[in-house]
């Protein structure tokens, strides 16, 4: 069956669906279980929502600051909260970019108005990134900071990278991208391969949205415990249900895992077979 091709927004758009209907990923919502306040379907409303402004960044209009901002705003519009905040940290600047050496460049063009209008976005969720003592999102002399200083976007993602691997990639030409999409291509094609790169990328990274949440001993921990179900000593299902019994939910792997999809579906993987 023959189809026009896919512009980058639409397969960012896909990653973000796709990543969210495998199952079983450890602690994170999927197909098999919600959380309590967000659900599936709050996931999917946001990889439909999030079309205009990831349009926005395929087309080289605002800022990438400003498409963040745009795309949380588009996205806040549900019960379920942001969902996918450090996805558009990582999705924006490779649409933007069409793909790894472009968005390097993109990343390294921010400006302190990118910066701000991050920043601006970074208060209208709740969730655990980018966080210091010193560049608080809700201080309110973080912005007049910024100005005085001239940090650019960029500046702001190299400060955090030591403590959150989302804004790490900013700086290391994105380079758990670029390995989950060699992963999903290594373990094959469809949901199953989804899974099985989420298990690696857990097992061999300690998720620093755990970290931040739990503390470092537990993002290691489940590191660990990663680790032996890919050793064939503890069972997949049973790993999930203890993250979820726990509160470990592996966020920034997720978003880096939607990130590595999209690279994946922009050089022909098979995500439906």
């Amino acid at each position: 069956m023959e189809c026009r091709a896919k512009k980058s927004a639409e397969l960012a758009q896909l990653a973000m669906a796709l990543e969210v209907s495998a199952s079983p990923k450890p602690g994170n919502v999927d197909r098999g279980h919600d959380y309590p306040d967000t659900r599936l379907e709050h996931f999917l409303a946001s990889a439909v929502f999030a079309g205009r402004a990831l349009g926005l960044a395929e087309e080289g209009g605002p800022g990438i600051g400003e498409v963040i901002l745009e795309a949380v705003k588009d996205t806040n519009c549900h019960a379920g909260g942001n969902t996918h905040f450090g996805a558009f940290i990582l999705l924006v600047p490779l649409v933007r970019g069409g793909g790894v050496d472009g968005a390097v460049r993109a990343v390294q063009a921010t400006t302190v108005d990118d910066a701000v209008a991050f920043y601006r976005a970074f208060g209208a969720t709740q969730v655990r990134v980018l966080e210091s003592d010193d560049l608080d999102v809700n201080d309110p002399t973080a912005l007049e900071r910024l100005r005085e200083e001239g940090m650019t976007l960029y500046d702001v993602m190299a400060y955090s990278a030591p403590r959150d691997m989302v804004a790490r990639e900013w700086t290391n030409g994105f380079a758990l991208c670029r390995e989950t999409k060699d992963l999903l291509f290594a373990h094959g094609s469809g949901k199953e391969a989804i899974v099985r790169a989420f298990l690696d990328l857990l097992a061999a990274h300690p998720d620093t949205f755990v970290a931040k949440k739990l503390g470092d001993d537990a993002a290691r921990r489940t590191m660990e415990r990663a680790g032996e179900v890919k050793a064939g000593t503890l069972s997949l299902e049973a790993f999930d249900e203890e993250c979820l019994a726990a509160g470990v939910n592996p966020g920034s792997l997720a978003d880096i895992m939607i990130a590595g999809i999209y690279l994946a579906l922009n050089e022909g993987w098979a995500w439906d077979s």
